[in-house]
């Protein structure tokens, strides 16, 4: 492929170099925020040669090719387009994320904070499946010193969550990242009691008056993310009323000393009280309607990923994996039946359409969905001829109704489709394959009842 001639093709088609305000990429999207998107041509996108499939999501256009070429799509891109990081193109950019609703808004930062600390809670849920494996099958004892080892290694990044959480919430608040991070410090303190490890004894502060529990926060997910959201407020608050000559001084120190108090007076309790309000919520509802929930899940997953949000679950699902009460993720197991499910599908059109350019986006698009990555088969495939998608939706269903049944559980976030075997409790992995296997089959089979020649032919 040649890349820098596909970017050539591809800029035009968005209007052109003037239009064009920024451009960033993920593991296998070139994703474009247009200053006016009345100016994009997707049908001309969509024939270029690579293209997997394009669509508008989230106010920027996406453009799928694949994870091996992404990188080199990119590159050429942004020396085509001439993108720079000026300060004109950055207010565009904003102006652009403006363009969505508060919930849209809310759920991009949530994911924005998220995304970067994937690879850490992966490493940390794969541990977690490993211990688990060696718990079941009785490989090691659990004070053998390997054992220990691993143990303490798997729940480091759980611990230590608010300092991460600080510091990449920091950035997308436009905050300092380190001040940040040394909030998720203050929260996670030696002084205060460990939840992690359960709370044992702890004793309160008498501040005036006020009493201030000394519990922490290991593991927690809202406190830090709400104290750091007001850590930014405040921070660019001083900064526009500190003199140049001592702002390097006192913004720092009072960012940090009132956000401290407040975070420990106001902030950290609540934050506490809506992670384990929303855990709650969940958790009530798969126990009391069982596979009624799995079954609303799965199958309405991939129409609520078709918004973009879905990364913005990743808040939720930590803030499961990191409750004492919880421990594990039962979410995950849901969500890759819906995926699977799409790749089923996405694979019978194959079987079934004439169209050339449908059947060569079709394969690499069901097995990019198999692996967890959805976008190329959703918006490249199945959504052409909706009734794929429609039957996805009924796999995805059935699949996420028998994980709940069989209560399987993951031990991270961020792996889905057949990768999230890895974080698959040991004891849970049989009906987890066999619900992979639901979700793919159901879906291929009532997606193999239609023809696809034509977008909506039957």
């Amino acid at each position: 492929m040649n890349y820098r001639q596909v970017a050539r093709q591809l800029v035009p088609m968005m209007g052109g170099k003037d239009n064009i305000s920024s451009a960033i990429h993920c593991a296998t999207r070139l994703r474009v925020v247009l200053e006016d998107e009345s100016q994009l041509d997707l049908n001309a996108i969509d024939a270029v040669k690579g293209v997997k499939a394009s669509f508008r999501k989230a106010g920027q256009v996406q453009v799928v090719f694949g994870s091996n070429v992404i990188n080199d799509i990119y590159d050429a891109f942004v020396q085509v387009a001439q993108i720079d990081d000026s300060s004109q193109k950055e207010q565009a950019s904003q102006n652009a994320e403006k363009k969505l609703g508060y919930f849209h808004r809310v759920a991009s930062t949530l994911s924005n904070v998220f995304v970067p600390l994937i690879p850490a809670i992966i490493a940390s849920g794969l541990l977690m499946g490993l211990l688990s494996m060696i718990k079941t099958y009785g490989w090691l004892d659990a004070h053998h010193p390997i054992y220990v080892l691993l143990e303490m290694f798997s729940s480091s990044a759980f611990i230590i969550l608010p300092v991460l959480i600080g510091f990449t919430a920091a950035r997308v608040f436009g905050g300092n990242p380190f001040i940040g991070a040394t909030l998720g410090g203050i929260l996670t303190h030696p002084a205060l009691a460990n939840v992690w490890g359960g709370l044992g004894n702890f004793h309160t502060l008498d501040l005036y008056g006020m009493q201030i529990a000394m519990i922490g926060y290991q593991g927690t997910v809202f406190p830090v993310l709400l104290t750091v959201w007001f850590m930014s407020f405040i921070e660019k608050h001083l900064r526009r009323r500190v003199p140049d000559l001592v702002e390097i001084i006192f913004v720092p120190f009072l960012t940090l000393i009132i956000s401290g108090f407040v975070a420990m007076l106001i902030i950290g309790p609540a934050g506490r009280m809506l992670g384990d309000g929303i855990a709650y919520v969940l958790t009530t509802l798969i126990a009391q309607t069982g596979w009624v929930a799995g079954l609303l899940f799965g199958g309405l997953y991939s129409v609520v990923a078709m918004t973009g949000i879905q990364n913005s679950f990743h808040a939720i699902e930590a803030g499961l994996l990191s409750n004492p009460s919880i421990g594990v993720n039962y979410l995950l197991p849901i969500w890759s039946m819906a995926n699977v499910a799409q790749g089923g599908a996405c694979l019978a059109v194959w079987f079934r359409t004439r169209d050339a350019k449908v059947r060569k986006i079709a394969i690499p698009a069901a097995f990019s969905a198999m692996i967890g990555s959805v976008e190329a088969a959703v918006f490249g495939v199945n959504l052409r001829f909706v009734k794929p998608f429609i039957a996805a939706m009924a796999g995805g269903a059935v699949g996420g109704a028998w994980v709940v049944i069989n209560k399987v559980y993951a031990t991270g976030v961020g792996l889905t489709g057949l990768p999230g075997l890895a974080i698959i409790q040991a004891s849970s992995l049989v009906h987890q394959l066999i619900g992979l296997g639901m979700a793919f089959s159901i879906a291929f089979v009532i997606s193999l009842l239609f023809n696809y020649n034509q977008e909506g032919d039957q």
